[in-house]
């Protein structure tokens, strides 16, 4: 049964992370952004005006990505420890003083972008060729020029970021620190309930009546506050069509996926033919759900019941460490090296407490280690959880070392990939691990659906089909209204799920719960990320050691490389329609199998 959740202040040290690892004291912070201030004053000194052969724009890049790394240390310190606890005053303070520092070092040094795109074609090529380490910063410089306002709108844009950021700000500060859940009550028994409860415990309850009526109690409670967010969320889109005008592309889908050097046309193929293709596999991992659970009907809030309610084996922390280290030793001794230290040093928040930002994720400040979040439940799934953001982890730990702060991130595209490949590699270890017991296979493959499939093919993909429906409106210039944004996720459940499972009121308020909204087009990519790790995940299983190594050197490969190239390197081809239908295929003889085993 869920619990009342303990203050920060009340969990106990081994379960939290170590921001010290980043800075061993937030005055060491301080200091630090003060040297970043200094390096930045420096910067427009020597280099304003003066970008104009490539000694000079190679000497600048050299410098910019020191101050890069110096933000990213800095701005990763304040948010991560506001992460776990946004009813911390003093943290907010503190985080929001820092960004607002940052964000004037930022604007002063838009200078470098406005003078770059201002140069000939020429002397930027001249400056590519010789470049160490910002040769790909200089192509995308090139690739952006039309899109380039003149120096001083670049100076006000760059100024506006936090503005830009406000609706994500106020979004977590609204969702983590002002909405209040009261127990609830079932056959005269209070229980507790919370927003990390509800996701993390009571979605899974296998009482019925708990369970039903916790979405009840946490949906009612959402909607006293879905004006408000809804106010956010339009804020939201609505400035990043501004933006897109402003910046001279054609809608609002060309100007988000620009950074992530996605065609429209392979962002289109993931929601379509998710949405088509895969449904009636899932509609049929529904049915088997309610025949194992003998539920009177299929709802909305029954979706996250287990497959086998009577063997869902608890896991210590202890015992994860086991598993994740045995699971994923065929990535080698390095990565091996790399999964000890996250466990020996803290890299990881298992806690549980008021304020804590809910979900998981992984920041990795540049070569400052990894910082993992998430809510330890002592469950199998959160072994895969932990595998997957420790994917994530060892991708930045490889390419922090190979690459550049400006090469340092990849595309969205691909950038789920190294965290649910984990998910894959530990699934097949597990199954490996216990080949002649058919009822732990079942469990396993359930757990595949349930958990990696499930989180990333449906819950993800149905935000991105619901998030190009906003979108599409927001382009054609229409208001975006609470109402309208429930009729829309209404419709693409209703649509996904037809007949087989009955859609529960308030399962409309969903939009409510997911920060990526705030992110651009960022839901979609999981799918396309699941479907390149798949295929890698096969290829392994197939040829062993080589796709390893090629797997490997990919990760390394970081931004250096667009998505298409990312997956060429490890063997996926993402320009046809052949590896997301393979994909799906092999989701459907998941669930086939499993439908044997029952």
């Amino acid at each position: 049964m869920a619990e009342t959740l303990k203050k920060r202040s009340e969990v106990e040290e081994k379960l939290k992370w170590d921001t010290s690892l980043i800075f061993k004291t937030k005055e060491d912070m301080l200091a630090e952004l003060d040297r970043m201030k200094r390096l930045s004053a420096d910067i427009e000194k020597e280099y304003k005006g003066q970008l104009s052969d490539k000694d000079k724009i190679n000497a600048c890049l050299d410098k910019y990505n020191e101050f890069l790394i110096g933000v990213d240390r800095v701005s990763n310190y304040t948010s991560l420890n506001l992460s776990v606890d946004y009813t911390d005053a003093e943290m907010n303070k503190l985080d929001g003083f820092v960004t607002g520092e940052y964000m004037k070092e930022l604007a002063r040094l838009s200078f470098i972008d406005s003078e770059l795109a201002e140069l000939p074609e020429n002397v930027l090529k001249e400056a590519i060729e010789s470049a160490t380490i910002g040769k790909n910063y200089l192509k995308d410089v090139l690739r952006f020029k039309p899109h380039m306002l003149n120096a001083e709108s670049e100076k006000v844009m760059a100024s506006l970021g936090e503005v830009f950021s406000a609706p994500y700000q106020m979004y977590e500060q609204t969702k983590l620190a002002d909405i209040k859940f009261p127990d609830f009550e079932v056959n005269g028994r209070k229980y507790p309930l919370g927003y990390s409860l509800f996701e993390d415990d009571y979605e899974y309850e296998e009482d019925t009546e708990v369970r039903r009526a916790a979405f009840k109690a946490f949906s009612d409670k959402l909607g006293e506050y879905k004006y408000t967010t809804a106010g956010q969320y339009g804020a939201k889109v609505r400035s990043e069509k501004l933006v897109s005008e402003l910046r001279h592309f054609d809608s609002v889908f060309d100007h988000l996926l620009f950074n992530q050097k996605v065609t429209r046309e392979m962002y289109d193929r993931q929601i379509d033919l998710i949405m088509d293709k895969l449904a009636p596999h899932m509609r049929k991992f529904a049915r088997l759900i309610k025949k194992a659970h003998n539920l009177d009907k299929m709802t909305y809030a029954d979706l996250k019941l287990p497959l086998d309610p009577e063997y869902n084996p608890k896991v210590t922390i202890e015992k994860s460490k086991e598993y994740i280290l045995d699971g994923l030793s065929i990535m080698g001794p390095e990565y091996q090296e790399m999964l000890k230290r996250a466990y020996d040093e803290r890299w990881i928040d298992f806690a549980q407490n008021i304020g804590k930002s809910t979900g998981g994720f992984c920041a990795s400040p540049y070569r400052r280690g990894s910082f993992i979040l998430l809510s330890w439940n002592e469950r199998m799934s959160d072994v895969f959880t932990l595998a997957h953001e420790l994917g994530h982890a060892g991708h930045f730990y490889s390419c922090q070392q190979n690459q550049s702060y400006f090469d340092n991130e990849c595309s969205q595209y691909v950038v789920e990939a190294p965290s649910t490949i984990n998910e894959l590699i530990m699934a097949e270890y597990l199954k490996e691990q216990n080949k002649d017991d058919k009822r732990f296979r079942r469990w396993v493959l359930a757990s595949q659906i349930s958990n990696t499939y499930y989180h990333n093919f449906v819950t993800h993909l149905l935000e991105a089909a619901y998030q190009r429906e906003v979108y599409k409106r927001v382009d054609k210039g229409e208001a975006v209204p609470c109402e309208t944004l429930c009729e829309i996720f209404r419709g693409v459940l209703e649509k996904f799920w037809g007949d087989e499972v009955e859609l529960t009121d308030g399962c409309e308020l969903t939009w409510m719960r997911q920060p990526h909204y705030y992110m651009g087009l960022y839901s979609y990519s999981y799918s396309a990320s699941l479907t390149v790790a798949t295929q890698v995940m096969k290829r392994i299983r197939r040829e062993g050691a080589p796709a390893v190594e090629d797997w490997k050197k990919t990760l390394a490969a970081g931004g250096s490389v667009d998505p298409v190239e990312f997956a060429k390197m490890a063997g996926v081809d993402v320009t046809t329609d052949a590896a997301l239908l393979d994909t799906i295929d092999y989701i459907g003889s998941i669930i086939d199998e499993i439908e044997t085993l029952m």
